[in-house]
């Protein structure tokens, strides 16, 4: 048996596969060529063949021995006629039958002696296929296409410009992140731009409605233009009392400084406003600050106008005189002339003289604030304290620790639970707003028999102090104003005893300079006659002592005891 295994090239009689080069994975290619044997004349030595079992790699002899088939499936070979050894060709350099042919290394010469030009049937691939029977009518005279060893390059050289490449591909992509980077920023910045505007719109809105600035929310009946409720502004209040040292007598005032509108205001108090005392009785603002001292009086001051005093300052008019000096003299609008306390003779030439922008000294000033000229009421003299008063916190430093210092410099005691500091630090606020041009006086209308009126209570008490007025009750014991006209000081006292004992409220109405034959009960309102009699008889006067007429403020029943009072009656 001729049968031969012919390692990669076929297993059966059919051409050899032909090595035509790699492929990109370095793989070698092969090609299967398919020509009709012939007997050629003259065979080349193939030095890998021997006698039908050789190895022929490249496929140069034209003699096909039968080959290994493990299965069977070739086909019988037809002998031919016994090979021919020739010179020895290894790479086929020589042609059979045409010594000057050139080098054919992939055999594509036909064969010597059959005068036929072969046509090989190509194809390439990674496995070796089986050939089949040699087909006759294959055979064509066309040529074989040829091949080239630049065709079977695989190996790529590197680009001289790749780095460059590279290069730019890098810029680009650094330049299109910092541009990125840059809206991002861009992006942010905005955000936080409209994060800021937010909130500083929110904060706004928000201070205005505090303080009460919003447009439509005013309180159209109080007229203040203010939106916030005056019960929930924040204050600071404190009471000052003006004790004339000289001549006698008080004068008070509430110093307002309200840190919600930052607006300050200097409430004058009229000595006749009726408050109610400790014991229930019926009293008025004077004699509530001779009787019942600062305490006392600034109880009965929070229950009348739903306020809340932090303290008392009581301030004499010598220390009024060295505060003016302090602060160097204050400036005013005289609205009357004031005589020099200290003349001989009257009609001097006045201290301070009527007009504006009238400088004052300490002197000049307690004079102005105590003044009350022949006929006037109490409430003009209230009025020039007023004056005197905001001249002093324009003038007043409006550093906190500098106004301690003068404080401390005028050498008074300030009652508890006021210190040095508070007061201090409340009058600098004070005359910053005084400077500023954000505080003003206003004056606390009261009727004649001390009860505040209507409009008290909506201009002054629930505005400026945010509280709610509380006149005393009227269906509560009568009060009686007592003046002494019999010219026994004692007498004052013994009819004190005598309308408390008998269920009455006794309110100090002072001294007459002169006295009087009779004594006399009046009555303002001809509901009050029946209590007018019952305080006559009380006292031991007689019924026709009992008379219509004007009566004392705070009182419902005012007393005039004559030389005709005897109190052990």
């Amino acid at each position: 048996m001729n049968d031969r295994y012919d390692a990669g090239y076929g297993t059966d009689g059919a051409a050899p596969y032909e090595l035509v080069g790699y492929d990109e994975y370095g793989r070698p290619v092969y090609r299967q060529a398919t020509d009709q044997q012939t007997h050629h004349p003259q065979q080349q030595y193939d030095g890998y063949q021997q006698q039908g079992y050789g190895y022929d790699p490249y496929g140069t002899t034209g003699h096909q021995q039968p080959s290994y088939d493990p299965y069977g499936t070739a086909a019988p070979q037809q002998p031919g006629p016994a090979p021919s050894y020739g010179s020895y060709d290894p790479y086929g350099t020589q042609q059979t039958g045409d010594p000057a042919a050139p080098y054919d290394p992939y055999g594509q010469q036909a064969s010597a002696g059959t005068g036929q030009q072969p046509r090989v049937a190509e194809q390439t691939a990674h496995i070796p296929q089986q050939a089949g029977p040699a087909d006759d009518e294959s055979v064509a005279a066309e040529p074989a296409p040829e091949y080239r060893t630049e065709q079977f390059a695989f190996v790529e050289e590197p680009d001289g410009d790749s780095e460059d490449v590279i290069d730019w591909l890098k810029f680009t992509e650094n330049r299109t992140e910092r541009r990125e980077e840059a809206r991002r920023r861009a992006r942010s910045r905005i955000i936080a731009l409209v994060v800021v505007l937010a909130l500083v719109a929110v904060g706004g809105v928000g201070y205005l409605w505090y303080a009460g600035k919003l447009p439509g929310l005013s309180d159209s009946g109080s007229g203040t233009g203010t939106a916030t409720a005056a019960g929930a502004q924040k204050r600071d209040v404190i009471v000052v009392h003006l004790h004339d040292t000289k001549n006698g007598g008080t004068s008070t005032a509430l110093l307002v400084d309200n840190t919600t509108t930052k607006q300050g205001t200097t409430v004058l108090l009229p000595n006749s406003l009726a408050l109610t005392a400790d014991d229930g009785t019926t009293t008025t603002l004077a004699k509530s600050v001779e009787d019942d001292g600062s305490e006392g009086t600034r109880t009965a001051l929070d229950s009348a106008l739903g306020t809340d005093i932090e303290g008392t300052w009581r301030l004499d008019t010598p220390f009024l005189l060295t505060l003016v000096d302090l602060v160097g003299n204050i400036e005013i609008d005289a609205n009357a002339d004031v005589p020099d306390p200290d003349a001989e003779k009257k009609g001097e030439t006045p201290l301070v003289r009527k007009g504006e922008g009238r400088t004052l000294s300490g002197k000049a000033a307690v004079a102005y604030a105590t003044h009350r000229a022949p006929g006037e009421g109490q409430n003009a003299q209230l009025e020039r304290f007023g004056q005197v008063m905001h001249g002093v916190l324009r003038k007043m430093t409006s550093d906190p620790d500098a106004a301690t210092t003068t404080v401390q410099t005028l050498g008074q005691i300030i009652e508890p639970p006021l210190t040095d500091k508070d007061l201090g630090a409340f009058l600098a606020r004070l005359s910053d707003l005084a400077k500023g041009g954000d505080h003003r006086t206003a004056l606390l209308p009261v009727q004649e028999d001390g009860t505040l009126t209507a409009e008290a209570s909506d201009s002054v008490v629930e505005d400026v102090l945010g509280g709610t007025a509380k006149s005393p009750d009227k269906d509560a014991a009568v009060s009686v104003s007592v003046r002494n006209a019999t010219g026994v000081k004692d007498n004052t006292e013994k009819a004190r005893v005598i309308l408390l004992n008998g269920g009455f409220t006794f309110l100090e109405g002072g001294t007459a300079t002169a006295p009087a034959a009779s004594s006399q009960v009046v009555y303002a309102d001809a509901a009050e006659k029946e209590n007018a009699t019952e305080v006559a008889k009380t006292l031991g006067l007689p019924a026709d002592a009992v008379t219509q007429g004007k009566v004392a403020a705070n009182a419902r029943v005012t007393v005039v005891l004559g030389q005709d009072y005897d109190p052990g009656s």
